[in-house]
């Protein structure tokens, strides 16, 4: 019964030197990433026993081994697209439409950047920082993402995430948060932001009202 696979990468695990190292990505990817989506196919296995069983004493436990799991390889499918090498894209800033609602909602690029920053290195612990459509207010917003599945809003949908678990940058910057967030800006997808984005808005339109 296994619903979900693992998701080749995009690019080589080198591809995104100097800003992330093979060595992260190959160990994010194959061993992090591996371990989330062997946990959700676990808890939902486990659970479809328990129904069966009609011994549903653990299923508190397994519906939170599923959220933790699941969140983990949902963010970490989105996280691969959203970072692209520098030679395919990587860089830069948004434009067209993203770029329009970044300066609608934001103010401009940098104040956009400066606000996801502060989110993302004032995470306390594990998270991630996502930039999110949100069909209710019809607007973009910056959550803070504990652990895999906790303190976003029901219903937003994310674009844009970065991984702040300390897996994803301690072998290459330590404990400086702020160098790894300041190097990511520099393979940031907004090709695939930019597809997510208008993927969102068409998708969710009048669903939530």
């Amino acid at each position: 019964m296994a619903i979900y696979t693992l998701p080749d990468l995009p690019y080589d695990f080198a591809a995104l030197e100097p800003h992330i190292s093979g060595k992260i990505m190959e160990l994010h990817h194959d061993k992090h990433h591996q371990a989330y989506m062997t946990g959700a196919n676990t808890a939902l296995e486990q659970l479809a026993e328990a129904r069966e069983s009609g011994n549903l004493a653990n299923v508190n436990k397994l519906e939170k081994d599923l959220a933790f799991n699941l969140g983990g390889h949902v963010n970490h499918s989105i996280f691969w697209t959203n970072l692209a090498p520098a030679t395919d894209g990587g860089g830069g800033q948004p434009e067209g439409e993203l770029k329009a609602a970044i300066d609608e909602f934001f103010g401009g690029f940098d104040k956009f950047q400066a606000h996801f920053t502060a989110a993302a290195t004032g995470i306390q612990g594990s998270g991630w920082a996502v930039l999110s459509w949100d069909p209710i207010g019809e607007q973009l917003i910056i959550q803070q993402l504990f652990d895999q599945q906790s303190n976003t809003a029901q219903g937003t949908v994310p674009i844009f995430q970065l991984d702040m678990w300390e897996h994803a940058f301690y072998l290459d910057y330590l404990n400086v948060k702020a160098d790894y967030v300041k190097a990511v800006w520099n393979i940031a997808n907004w090709g695939n932001v930019a597809e997510r984005f208008s993927t969102a808005r068409e998708k969710t339109a009048g669903l939530l009202k």
